[in-house]
C-alpha cells in the first residue's frame, strides 16, 4: 500500500485498509459518498426501521430492505452534495481537507454525475412505495438541499439535521399506516433531539477549525457545557419516545423496553471526554448500536 494512498484515505474511514486498495477514481467516489464510513447509512436507516417496526405490521423485511437501500443511496447522494457545497470550507478544516472535492482530486462535474448516479438508486426505492409515502419522501428534498448552508446562518445546524436524518421514520411508518399520528410526532421529536445530541458529540472534533474558519455548529455554542447539552437533548429523546409508546400503547410495561437504549445513551455522556483523541468519534459512532436498541423496543411494542 503505497504511503499517497494512505493520505487520501480520510483520517475518520473505518475501511481504511479496503478503501486504499481500489484504484484511484473508484477509492474517490467511495469516500465522496462514504461508503468507507457505514455509521451514517446507519444512522440514517434505524428511523426508518423504527417507523415500520412501531406500526404492528410484523417484520416487513422487503420494505426494510428497500429502505435500507435508499438509506445507503441517498446518504451518498446527501454526503456528495455537502461536499460539493461545502469545497472551499472543508479545504480550511483539517479532518476534511483530504476530502475528494476539496482536495481537487475529484472535480465537481464528476462529483455531479456521482450524485446523479445515487439518486436514481433513490428513485428506484421511491417507485416501490404508495403514493403518500413518496409524498413524504419527496417533502424532504428541500430540507436536505438547506442542510449544507445552516452552518454558515445558525448554531444550530444539528436542529436542522435532526429532522433531515429521523425523516424515514415518517416514510417508513406512513408506507404501512397513516393514523396515531400524536405518537408518530412524538417519536419524530425524540428522533430529532437524539440527533441534536449525536451530532453535536461529532462536531466536538473540530471545533477549534470550526471556530478558525467561521463554522457554525452546537458544539460551539455549548461551549464548556457540551456534556450537559447533550444529556438533555438524550433524556428529552428518551421522555418522548416513551410518551410515543404510551401514545400508542398505554402499557407501563411497554416503557421498558426503552431501558436499554436509555442506559447506552447514559454510558455515552457518562464516558464523552473531548480531550481524549478519538473519544468522541467512538461515542458518535456508537450510535448505530442506540438505533439498533430503539428498534428492538419498536418492533418490542408494536407487535407484541
Amino acid at each position: 500500500m503505497s504511503e499517497t494512498a494512505n493520505m487520501d484515505v480520510v483520517p475518520d474511514s473505518e475501511h481504511r485498509g479496503i478503501v486504499a486498495r481500489l484504484p484511484q477514481v473508484p477509492r474517490d467516489l467511495a469516500q465522496l459518498a462514504r461508503f468507507d464510513r457505514p455509521i451514517g447509512w446507519w444512522l440514517l436507516f434505524w428511523p426508518c426501521a423504527w417507523g415500520v417496526w412501531l406500526t404492528g405490521a410484523g417484520w416487513q423485511l422487503e420494505l426494510v430492505a428497500w429502505l435500507l437501500l435508499g438509506s445507503i443511496a441517498m446518504r451518498g447522494a446527501g454526503c456528495v452534495y455537502n461536499d460539493i457545497v461545502d469545497a472551499d470550507l472543508d479545504r480550511k478544516v483539517a479532518r476534511t481537507a483530504a476530502r475528494p472535492v476539496a482536495s481537487g482530486r475529484i472535480s465537481k462535474k464528476l462529483a455531479w454525475g456521482w450524485l446523479c448516479a445515487l439518486g436514481a438508486v433513490g428513485l428506484l426505492v421511491l417507485l416501490q412505495l404508495r403514493p403518500i409515502a413518496q409524498g413524504v419522501a419527496l417533502a424532504s428534498v428541500l430540507l436536505v438541499a438547506a442542510y449544507p448552508f445552516m452552518k454558515r446562518i445558525t448554531w444550530w445546524p444539528q436542529a436542522w439535521l435532526g429532522m433531515v436524518f429521523t425523516w424515514g421514520l415518517l416514510v417508513g411508518w406512513t408506507q404501512l399506516r397513516a393514523d396515531n399520528l400524536d405518537a408518530l410526532a412524538a417519536m419524530y421529536a425524540g428522533a430529532a433531539l437524539w440527533v441534536i445530541g449525536y451530532d453535536t458529540i461529532y462536531a466536538m472534533q473540530d471545533r477549534e477549525d470550526d471556530a478558525l474558519v467561521g463554522i457554525r455548529s452546537s458544539a460551539l455554542r455549548m461551549g464548556t457545557k457540551v456534556r450537559g447539552g447533550v444529556a438533555f437533548c438524550y433524556a428529552a429523546a428518551v421522555a418522548l419516545w416513551a410518551l410515543a409508546f404510551w401514545l400508542y400503547r398505554a402499557d407501563w410495561v411497554a416503557l421498558l423496553a426503552l431501558l436499554p437504549a436509555a442506559g447506552h445513551l447514559l454510558w455515552q455522556v457518562a464516558t464523552l471526554d473531548g480531550e481524549a483523541p478519538g473519544n468522541p468519534l467512538d461515542r458518535f459512532r456508537a450510535n448505530r448500536w442506540t438505533g439498533a436498541l430503539v428498534a428492538a423496543a419498536c418492533f418490542v411494542v408494536g407487535n407484541a
